[in-house]
């Protein structure tokens, strides 16, 4: 059954082709069936996949399927090629099922809407482009992917695209990556240049054989791919596009945010983990990133009245906890909190887009009293939000982010330092994800409820739900069963982290602690947030500096935005463009001078006429 899965990357791949083409001439009954049935089909096609590779595991725990030669230029080779390993299988489930479940929500959420084609051609494209990257056996094919998904994220964060603030919020997200990309495309440079290879397994094994540790080449490749992760997994210092993003339909937040773009950073940095170890400044920096990203988004995301703005700090934050596992060298665990971030997160946009959807208003401040009118939306949030806080025991949350914050100690380059970091972003989470619970449904209802749940929407937030609950037990730590059966499952491909540092801080003490946290930011929440509290925001500067996201969009436009805009202004009229201006210049008056025969005499226009063909006639002549 491992022959299918090229069958993953091309069902959703035709879909969309299809749905761009002819999508227009379509009921919206086969649109819907195209769009989400092809997305479902290729979870289907996954499930069988997996169980396949589980059942009897292929050669090397790895299965690679040759389709053709992309291109051959002398030595360069590059294959349409998919390399399946424990890793990219993890991927592979994660983007197609919470993929479909996303599809199968947006058949309902989007169903009154004129581009309703439109948007699931973008979604399929959005899902296969991020499956090819997943699947890649090559750099070359995975930054194929890596672009798709930029393609396809400026697409759908542009999708309303009347809004002119909906276009500004796409080009963006499109320019900001850009800066990633661009160190990513010369990073692929220098691996061919130096390993005459992009064969992903090829390159690892020959940067092992010919680099030193800590070498210049080294580090310089580690930097060029963590340029590219940052872009896309919107971390510091180019994180600013991702708040923005929510201009986009809540389906494609929840995609962009769960299943698709924004982890491609993280599965990039595991998938050449060989070439970061290779360079452990680099790694060390990936850490500090993470570090830094995780707190400045917390405390962005405590201050901000726009639900979906909220998630979306919340994301960054979470993705900056798994750049932190990364950079300790904690593999397993960035994966881990990446499969369980994709089901709760899902859920906590889904959600956010039915209250959105019932009330017509994303102000948190004007919102409350809604959990009796929309009890799914409440009792998802109060699900998805435990697990993104980290209710302990219950949710997956909790066991993923309990295994990052412990290894963020027991490694090799843990210490004290990141283990406090990591429980402050605990408490900060729990801080402001209870907030929005509490701003949102307790207290004064203020606004009518105007629309109820469909099958698809309710089906999509309950598997979500469960998942959200039951996620974690596949890596539970020794004090609740001991069983790390994804850790074991990745460690055949990722190396297992030694852990070296033991006492005073031991595993049960982090999880004691990081439950401590969680029950301290729902305190304070509730305290401070509570239905029997002021509802009307702070304005103190320092939450003003939050709201803003720290202050790096005025920054940016200070430093990059209005020096770019006058050095255009000024160059205008350079002698550049001298020629350019010159011949248009000639156009214009061969107009003026052409314009002034059109007379209206059709005698002179007659007379023109013969004068030119006599003219033409007598050169003929004189040239034979």
């Amino acid at each position: 059954m491992l022959q299918l899965l090229w069958l993953v990357v091309a069902i959703p791949f035709a879909s969309a082709v299809l749905l761009a083409l002819c999508g227009s001439s379509l009921s919206r009954r086969a649109v819907a069936l195209l769009g989400a049935g092809s997305v479902g089909l290729a979870a289907l096609a996954s499930l069988i996949i997996s169980a396949t590779f589980l059942a009897s595991a292929p050669p090397g725990n790895e299965y690679v399927q040759h389709l053709w030669t992309w291109m051959s230029s002398g030595g360069f080779r590059p294959e349409i090629a998919f390399y399946l390993d424990p890793v990219s299988l993890l991927m592979l489930l994660v983007v197609t099922f919470v993929g479909f479940l996303i599809h199968l929500y947006s058949v309902e959420y989007m169903r009154d809407d004129e581009g309703y084609a439109r948007f699931f051609a973008y979604m399929n494209l959005f899902v296969a482009s991020m499956i090819t990257l997943v699947l890649a056996n090559n750099l070359l094919l995975l930054y194929l992917g890596w672009e798709g998904v930029g393609l396809c994220s400026f697409l759908l964060i542009g999708f309303w695209y009347r809004e002119p603030q909906n276009v500004r919020a796409a080009s963006k997200a499109f320019i900001v990556t850009r800066f990633g990309d661009t160190a990513f495309a010369v990073g692929l440079f220098l691996l061919f240049t130096r390993l005459d290879t992009l064969d992903i397994q090829e390159v690892m094994h020959r940067a092992s054989a010919r680099w030193t540790p800590g070498s210049g080449v080294a580090i310089a490749a580690a930097a060029l791919l963590l340029g590219g992760a940052v872009g896309k997994s919107a971390q510091l210092p180019l994180q600013t596009w991702l708040p923005d993003a929510m201009a986009g339909p809540t389906p494609t937040s929840a995609l962009i945010h769960a299943a698709t773009m924004v982890t491609a950073g993280v599965y990039l940095i595991a998938r050449t983990h060989v070439l970061f170890a290779l360079a452990p400044s680099v790694q060390f920096l990936v850490a500090i990133i993470g570090a830094a990203t995780m707190l400045m988004a917390a405390f962005s995301a405590i201050a901000q009245r726009d639900m979906k703005r909220v998630l979306a700090y919340s994301t960054i934050s979470q993705i900056g906890y798994m750049f932190l596992a990364l950079g300790l060298g904690a593999w397993s665990a960035a994966m881990f909190h990446l499969m369980t971030h994709a089901f709760f997160k899902a859920l906590l946009f889904l959600a956010a887009g039915v209250v959105i959807h019932a009330v017509h208003e994303q102000d948190l401040y004007r919102m409350g009293g809604l959990r009796s009118e929309l009890r799914l939306a409440f009792w998802s949030f109060v699900i998805g939000g435990s697990a993104l806080a980290g209710l302990p025991l219950i949710t997956a949350g909790f066991f993923s982010k309990d295994l990052i914050l412990w290894q963020s100690w027991a490694g090799p380059n843990g210490n004290a330092w990141f283990w406090i970091v990591g429980m402050t972003g605990a408490l900060l989470t729990s801080l402001y994800t209870f907030r929005m619970i509490l701003l949102a449904f307790y207290g004064r209802q203020q606004l009518h409820v105007k629309a109820k749940n469909g099958l698809a929407v309710r089906v999509s937030l309950i598997v979500l739900c469960f998942l959200s609950l039951v996620g974690g037990y596949v890596d539970t730590p020794p004090h609740f069963g001991g069983v790390p059966a994804l850790s074991n499952f990745l460690n055949s491909v990722l190396p297992p982290l030694k852990e070296v540092h033991v006492g005073p801080i031991t595993e049960t003490v982090t999880a004691l602690s990081a439950s401590t946290m969680f029950a301290l930011g729902l305190g304070l929440a509730y305290l401070i947030f509570g239905p029997k509290r002021s509802r009307l925001p702070a304005h103190n500067l320092l939450e003003q500096l939050w709201l803003a996201g720290w202050g790096f969009d005025w920054f940016y436009d200070k430093l990059l935005v209005r020096p770019f805009q006058w050095l255009t202004r000024k160059s205008a009229s350079d002698l550049v463009d001298a020629p350019i201006n010159g011949l248009a210049q000639v156009t214009v008056l061969g107009y003026r001078a052409l314009r002034l025969t059109q007379t209206g005499r059709v005698r002179w226009y007659a007379a023109g006429l013969a004068m030119g063909t006599v003219a033409t006639v007598a050169i003929a002549l004189l040239v034979r």
